[in-house]
């Protein structure tokens, strides 16, 4: 049972939000976390991160008792003292993945396109070589063909003259739902799920497992891929104070920085109270 007054669930992005700039997440955090636990609330942590980076969101949310991950394609129920259980896995069939591309080509010109295709710990992501991408020890460079010789978890894809939230706009125009979700996660490349794949439908599946109700729920982000479970959401949306502005419009409450422990700031005042 939850105390009166406290949400029945608590879901947080990971990037930019609770994990600080330099990487890690404060041992502040992970206490307060173990503290919400410990008042009956299960922890999700709902990130893009797909799952070849499980064992980093293990340790960065150590208190979660579900991972939302992919964007939502991937749903694990940690709490199953036998083990993980997998709730949810989706992809993105290659052919339909070919020509979503070759209609945003024909849109906005060449794409930088990389692929996450293996749920391997830490395996590579696959495609073209750009400067910009963050992890590049997490990737391979490979061939477009060689890219979509297999259904994938979901694609990352950029141009030189757009920025991301222009081409982001684009895909929203050009790509129907129902083929697939396109968003930002705030790494310059636009992310291309399954249909039907987003932070709101892989909390879904959490809440239906718990029998919890999305008025029940409270959750943090900084993203536009966050937007999804905000508008799911309902007990409040909180942004932290480096959020994009688009998600900061749509939050009910904005709390401080992920480098300043936002997420755990505003659990702990909420668990004080």
């Amino acid at each position: 049972m939850t105390r009166p007054g406290l949400p029945k669930l608590i879901a947080t992005d990971l990037d930019g939000t609770l994990v600080r700039s330099d990487d890690t997440v404060s041992a502040y955090t992970h206490g307060v976390l173990d503290r919400v636990r410990a008042a009956g609330i299960p922890v999700v942590g709902a990130t893009g991160r797909g799952p070849r980076l499980t064992e980093l969101t293990r340790n960065d949310i150590r208190a979660a008792d579900f991972l939302v991950m992919a964007g939502g394609g991937r749903v694990v129920d940690q709490s199953d003292p036998s083990g993980p259980v997998v709730l949810r896995d989706e992809r993105l069939p290659a052919e339909v993945l070919a020509r979503l591309l070759a209609d945003l080509e024909t849109e906005v010109g060449p794409l930088t396109v990389m692929v996450e295709a293996s749920d391997e710990h830490d395996a590579p992501l696959w495609g073209d070589y750009h400067e910009s991408w963050p992890y590049q020890d997490r990737f391979e460079a490979r061939t477009r063909d060689e890219c979509l010789a297999c259904d994938v978890i979901k694609a990352f894809a950029r141009t030189a003259d757009h920025h991301v939230d222009e081409l982001l706009a684009v895909a929203r125009r050009i790509v129907p739902p129902q083929v697939a979700t396109v968003t930002q996660a705030g790494l310059g490349f636009i992310e291309i799920c399954p249909p039907g794949v987003d932070k709101a439908t892989g909390l879904t599946v959490v809440a239906q497992t718990l029998g919890v109700d999305p008025a029940d729920v409270l959750v943090f982000g900084d993203m536009p891929n966050d937007l999804p479970m905000f508008e799911w959401a309902g007990w409040s949306r909180v942004a932290v104070a480096n959020a994009h502005p688009e998600l900061r419009a749509a939050a009910d409450e904005v709390t401080l920085r992920n480098d300043d422990d936002g997420v755990a700031v505003y659990l702990d005042r909420l668990l004080s109270r």
